[in-house]
């Protein structure tokens, strides 16, 4: 088995990694690569283009269009949606309009999310559920609101880091699993 899809899902692409599960009704297009061992929820739609990493899950409902890259492991809540033109209009399009957007390794995007193309959301950062996305997200930040604002940092495990160790300004120690944290 290279990879499973429920037969219902539209695959139109053939770079598709090993141990990957489509489910209901999923449409990717031609051209867009998923890695291996991820998981793509009922009625995800990925367009061409788009490069989804190893370990990565998208849930259910989400559109991620041309442009974006999500590298591994990276977290997308139900019904996110990826934009990829700062000046839409229905009567104009052309490819060179595409605006690119990168999720780094890590990251974890909450449901109902929007993210405005031409940002980069850094490592393990985390999206609080139903944030608008419209500048860059530091790595380890923990953003939301709308427009999505920094109100602190996150672990590895995903839990809030809540004051510094004293071994440097941006050293944390996680309450939750004990691991240190540096932030640049």
């Amino acid at each position: 088995m290279t990879f499973w899809a429920h037969p219902t899902a539209v695959i139109e692409s053939a770079d598709i990694g090993e141990g990957t599960r489509i489910w209901h009704y999923a449409h990717i297009r031609e051209g867009a690569r998923i890695g291996e061992r991820c998981n793509i929820g009922k009625g995800v739609y990925i367009d061409s283009g788009v490069v989804i990493g190893d370990g990565s899950k998208i849930q259910n409902f989400v559109s991620v269009y041309k442009g974006v890259v999500i590298e591994d492991q990276v977290f997308v809540g139900p019904s996110a949606t990826f934009t990829n033109d700062l000046h839409p209009r229905a009567f104009i399009w052309d490819e060179d309009m595409v605006v690119p957007t990168l999720v780094k390794r890590g990251a974890s995007i909450g449901a109902n999310s929007t993210v405005v193309c031409g940002c980069t959301i850094g490592e393990y950062a985390m999206v609080g559920a139903g944030s608008v996305v419209a500048k860059d997200v530091p790595p380890f930040a923990l953003v939301m609101g709308c427009p999505a604002a920094q109100r602190g940092y996150v672990c590895y495990c995903g839990k809030r880091l809540e004051r510094p160790t004293g071994v440097g300004k941006s050293t944390f120690r996680c309450a939750y699993c004990g691991r240190e944290v540096s932030i640049e």
